[in-house]
């Protein structure tokens, strides 16, 4: 009697955490309640020690790594890479190949010369691996789990989904930016009022018309634009533009804010660094005096994003007597970077030490900001 009372709590169990698992993903429970127990019986793993009642949270492997999928997926709807070309189908072992992202020939305008010439795509051929993202491992002691199995391991998931996340975007908005200053990757430099605290200057109206200014130059067509800012740009905008703080108000959905000057106009936390000289500064740096975070432009079609695989690392509690925990993490692949750096514009902040002599005067009276 006793078994069958484990064999129906190990099954209660499973049911439970499949028909949470679906709901969140927004899938029939009763489907999902099915599916964890079919998972369960074809592994035929149920629990080592027959006093605990459920099967191993092993068992439901499977599971949590096909949510962290769907969650790691669906982290990308609605934000600044959602609707960019996806080359994932490229994607074998982790690995890509640019050729197969697609990198433009030249076009023939009216062409009467045959044979067309054959041209060579030499930086087409690059093997580029995914980026790695691997989570520190988490513990989860015995105590925990079979007090609360699904609402444990639900948050020790979701809290992995989000490092990850940011990680993602932290690393993409980095590849896009530019190195420095060049005539195919443009650097704009705003000149707007100085902050007395940080000696930062703002973005005017005019430093944003010259970052627009810099695609048209390149030849990027005025569609499909895109403009990631940070947070200080953000709030430079919204002290002058009351269009776009209606917008912002109205359309701050998943980082996404509105639009202004053909661009549409994304926010973001984690832009990248860059020195009083102009120069990015590495992933991951700290700032220094006059150092502040970037904002950056892209063409859409110009740049991919590629999706690798998804791996949980689950190692059991009967293996650790001492400590009787169990220990979670993940390890991801992901890349997001441009086709040919020569579609994209970055915008950064100017930079004054000290406040100049005729700080009492209007900074902004000759700025087109005012008009």
């Amino acid at each position: 009697m006793g078994k069958i009372m484990r064999i129906i709590m190990a099954l209660a169990f499973n049911a439970v955490v499949g028909a949470v698992c679906a709901t969140a993903a927004g899938l029939s429970p009763v489907a999902g309640a099915l599916t964890a127990n079919a998972v369960s019986g074809v592994a035929g793993l149920f629990a080592a020690d027959p006093g605990s009642g459920v099967l191993r949270a092993g068992v439901l492997r499977e599971i949590w790594t096909g949510e962290m999928v769907k969650a790691l997926r669906a982290g990308l709807d609605g934000s600044w890479l959602d609707g960019i070309p996806d080359a994932t189908s490229a994607v074998g072992n982790d690995v890509i190949h640019l050729v197969d992202v697609g990198v433009d020939p030249d076009v023939l305008v009216n062409n009467t010369t045959y044979p067309i010439a054959v041209q060579k795509l030499d930086d087409g051929d690059i093997s580029v691996s995914l980026d790695k993202f691997q989570t520190k491992a988490t513990p989860i002691t015995d105590d925990e789990l079979y007090a609360c199995s699904y609402d444990k391991m639900s948050r020790v998931t979701e809290s992995h989904r989000n490092s990850i996340d940011t990680a993602k975007f932290r690393k993409a908005a980095h590849s896009f930016c530019a190195a420095e200053d060049t005539k195919k990757t443009p650097v704009v430099k705003t000149t707007g009022e100085r902050d007395p605290e940080t000696g930062r200057l703002s973005l005017t109206r005019r430093d944003l018309v010259r970052a627009k200014a810099a695609l048209d130059r390149l030849g990027v067509p005025a569609e499909n634009r895109r403009l990631v800012l940070c947070s200080d740009h953000v709030n430079d905008i919204l002290g002058w533009s009351e269009e776009f703080t209606r917008q912002y108000s109205l359309d701050n959905v998943n980082g996404k804010v509105g639009r202004i000057y053909g661009f549409d106009i994304y926010e973001a936390a984690y832009n990248p660094l860059y020195t009083t000289a102009g120069k990015k500064k590495a992933l991951g740096a700290e700032a220094s005096a006059g150092e502040f975070q970037a904002s950056f432009g892209f063409y859409t079609p110009r740049v991919f994003k590629a999706t690798g695989s998804v791996q949980m690392y689950y190692s059991e509690s009967r293996n650790d007597p001492q400590n009787q925990r169990s220990l979670i993490n993940y390890r991801h692949y992901f890349l997001a970077m441009p086709k040919k750096s020569d579609a994209g514009v970055t915008i950064i902040s100017g930079y004054q030490a000290e406040a100049p002599a005729n700080a009492g005067a209007d900074t902004n009276a000759g700025d087109e900001s005012k008009g």
